[in-house]
């Protein structure tokens, strides 16, 4: 049975929620084990590739048949090399390297805030700058609780700082990280890209780039890992789940959702992330939940549902 498009939309955005959630408690469970942030990064990319790379192939192949114009990257991206290298840098690279380095010194609770939380201000003015789009009262109410949230919680990060703490440096990687995530989802929508293509770009850019240069420097000692030292089923599992899971399945349903929502709407529709997260940094990593992150964290909840429920003005 063929989904209607609501339905298509609706249910890559479950997916999508559930394996956000999902990762940021993921993610900060692996700081505490062997793996260096880069590590993950590059079993990440690795996992991804697996999967994408021969089916980019199967693509290439499909296109030459069909007479289509190729590709980049050697037949690997089925996407123009500038879309692609812009696409991969934003979506893949940067946003991996900033995300998992962040849960090396700022707990999963406040990565629940900060990353789903300031997405959609990203988003949403990226998408002023790009696409040209205007920002409705609702929107902007949302935007502002959003933006009140991330001071509460990444505002006493900020503070501590002066005391020694490095909590503070997690915090901005984590938006850093969400600027990044934005700027690839205006770009899914400027140029229209196709959910799988897009996906399978991104990972072909950052595998004939990223893969390669730290794979020597790993392995030259250039940079500290703990590539050789990590037991396999550790690595296997970061490259089942992170790439396979957070890269394939997720990257896939979250381009679905930009376009049946568009970008500003699909990281509102997200407004479960922040919750489920923190709760599931709590239960599962027995984080503690401070009243600024509480306060932080219903900010942004309603910052997100404001965006989404409210009818424009």
């Amino acid at each position: 049975m063929k989904l209607s498009p609501r339905a298509l939309g609706l249910t890559a955005a479950v997916v999508t929620v559930l394996i956000w959630s999902s990762f940021i408690v993921v993610a900060r469970a692996s700081a505490a084990h062997n793996l260096l942030p880069l590590d993950i990064a590059f079993l990440r990319i690795i996992g991804a590739g697996c999967v994408l790379l021969p089916w980019g192939w199967w693509l290439m192949r499909s296109q030459r048949q069909s007479g289509e114009q190729i590709g980049s990257l050697m037949g690997l991206s089925p996407l123009p090399l500038r879309i692609t290298a812009l696409a991969g840098l934003f979506g893949s690279m940067l946003y991996a390297m900033l995300a998992y380095s962040g849960f090396f010194f700022a707990p999963a609770a406040h990565a629940s805030v900060l990353m789903p939380g300031s997405l959609p201000l990203w988003t949403s003015l990226l998408a002023i700058v790009v696409l040209h789009d205007h920002i409705t009262r609702a929107r902007a109410m949302g935007l502002a609780c959003i933006v009140l949230g991330d001071l509460l919680v990444g505002g006493a990060s900020l503070l501590k700082a002066f005391d020694g703490g490095e909590v503070w440096k997690g915090d901005v990687m984590f938006m850093c990280a969400a600027f990044c995530w934005a700027c690839y989802s205006v770009l899914v929508r400027r140029h229209a890209l196709e959910p799988v293509r897009a996906t399978i770009a991104i990972t072909a850019f950052s595998c004939v780039s990223f893969v390669p240069i730290y794979g020597l420097a790993a392995f030259a000692g250039w940079v500290p890992t703990h590539l050789g030292t990590a037991p396999a089923a550790e690595m296997l599992f970061q490259a089942v789940y992170q790439g396979v899971g957070s890269v394939v399945i997720s990257g896939i349903t979250f381009n679905v959702m930009i376009r049946h929502f568009g970008p500003v709407r699909s990281t509102m529709i997200t407004a479960l992330v922040p919750g489920l997260s923190a709760l599931g940094a709590v239960v599962f990593l027995n984080e503690p939940m401070s009243l600024n992150l509480l306060g932080g964290l219903a900010l942004v909840t309603c910052g997100i549902l404001f965006g989404v429920r409210l009818p424009k003005t």
